[in-house]
């Protein structure tokens, strides 16, 4: 495949979406090709039917391939579900010698050091994320590289899933013949997709919607402080429609998005909708006053639950305030009167994130959906893993030629060429490698 194409795979509860995109000539992304297929075999965003999953992969990839004219090889994958939690970790490490600066070393020292902690079993640490660091006791500290001191400890943000259901999306893209280029947290994706870096900075929770899960990620200062992942999402709501008006679940999900409403009191009492009975039955009456008090009920339950979350990363405290408010996105995001529950049970301001802060202005409206915000984060994470791979070459070619030039006569003492410094790998570069070896293994 093409260098500066890539490929995002969101592997949904409801829909599975391949997107295959570049950066043109000012550096926005352009999408070249969209492929989606229904998502069959996938519960809470945790794949329970593989053939399903490998199948309905294909299907999304083929279309895409269809739009584009691109052959897809290598994609980035998402990996969400309610087997994902997070929590809080500190950690320090005694440097030997205290003369010198703090380097990438110490750094990758601490990290490792997380690495150890010991979890449930059939879990693994997906990413480690320090939050800030002391040096000597001196607290709040950004960047350590560079500084002296003895003791480096850290505050750290660690996101934990199980092993089991990485493998398992791990397997289904082998299987349907493609290569895994790497593995990324869904909330991430999407944050990159809608969200500024002025909002990061000023404190701002994004609430990712989907079918059968909700995200949460609340960045602040530029740093990611808080994920979660709540097993509730449009689907549930669909459920609901379908018991409470005892229709068939094609008819709920249309309901839903044709006439659902978050917010009971826009709806008059002589509102109705009529719905066709099943194969001679008389059809069904429904108000649409009721429709929009089920759907608000259990929307209420799903936004209490994520503002619980923020609470207990700590909105509350003055140092903590969130100041960008919530963006909401995802296919659940769309719902009408949405934004206005949201900030009325919250009291914080609300916008909906639809994924145009880096799409070329030309792109469609159907790709600027919130419904697509997670597939665009895959594909601008699948270009920046790609540059980042670019440099990591030419850094290796350069130390190559430095070696040819300095090849000296032989009586002359031969330098010493230093080695180029090893990039840091992230831990889901380290991840994607590890799930790679596994597969490779398990054939």
């Amino acid at each position: 495949m093409e260098h500066n194409l890539a490929v995002g795979l969101d592997i949904g509860t409801t829909k599975i979406v391949a997107m295959i995109g570049r950066k043109n000539d000012y550096g926005k992304l352009e999408i070249l090709g969209i492929g989606k297929s229904k998502s069959l075999g996938v519960h809470r965003g945790v794949v329970n039917n593989i053939t399903q999953t490998i199948q309905s992969i294909q299907q999304a990839i083929q279309e895409a391939e269809a739009a584009s004219d691109f052959k897809i090889e290598d994609v980035t994958v998402g990996i969400a579900g309610q087997h994902i939690r997070s929590l809080q970790h500190s950690d320090y490490i005694t440097r030997a010698n205290s003369e010198t600066v703090i380097d990438d070393e110490d750094i990758d020292l601490l990290i490792n050091q997380v690495h150890k902690l010991v979890m449930l079993p059939g879990e693994e640490i997906i990413h480690v994320l320090p939050q800030e660091y002391k040096v000597d006791g001196q607290a709040e500290i950004k960047e350590p590289i560079g500084m002296y001191g003895g003791r480096l400890e850290a505050n750290f943000h660690v996101v934990v899933g199980q092993v089991s259901s990485i493998r398992n999306v791990g397997r289904c893209i082998k299987s349907a013949g493609l290569n895994l280029e790497g593995i990324t947290l869904e909330p991430l994706a999407s944050s990159n997709a809608v969200l500024s870096q002025e909002e990061k900075e000023a404190g701002v929770a994004l609430i990712d919607i989907g079918g059968g899960t909700t995200d949460l990620a609340i960045f602040r200062d530029g740093i990611i402080r808080h994920t979660a992942v709540i097993p509730f999402g449009g689907n549930v709501i669909t459920e609901d429609i379908k018991e409470g008006c005892s229709i068939i679940e094609k008819q709920a999900e249309l309901l839903k998005i044709k006439f659902g409403s978050a917010w009971p009191g826009e709806n008059k009492d002589n509102e109705i909708v009529s719905i066709p009975g099943l194969r001679g039955r008389e059809p069904k009456e429904i108000t649409l006053k009721n429709l929009s008090k089920i759907i608000h009920a259990r929307v209420v339950e799903i936004i209490e639950q994520v503002y619980a979350e923020i609470k207990n990363y700590g909105h509350e405290e003055q140092k903590k305030t969130l100041i960008g408010g919530i963006v909401l996105t995802g296919g659940g995001s769309q719902l009408k009167h949405l934004k206005q529950l949201v900030e009325y049970i919250t009291g914080m301001d609300t916008r909906i994130g639809y994924p145009n802060e880096h799409l070329a202005g030309d792109s469609d409206e159907d790709i600027t959906s919130p419904l697509y915000a997670t597939a665009v984060g895959l594909v601008l994470d699948g270009l920046k893993r790609q540059e980042r791979k670019k440099i990591e070459q030419q850094e290796e070619e350069i130390v190559v030629e430095e070696k040819v030039i300095e090849e000296m006569p032989e009586d002359v003492e031969e330098p010493v060429v230093q080695k180029p410094k090893e990039p840091r790998i992230s831990f889901l570069d380290k991840l994607t490698d590890r799930l790679k070896n596994f597969l490779d293994d398990a054939e």
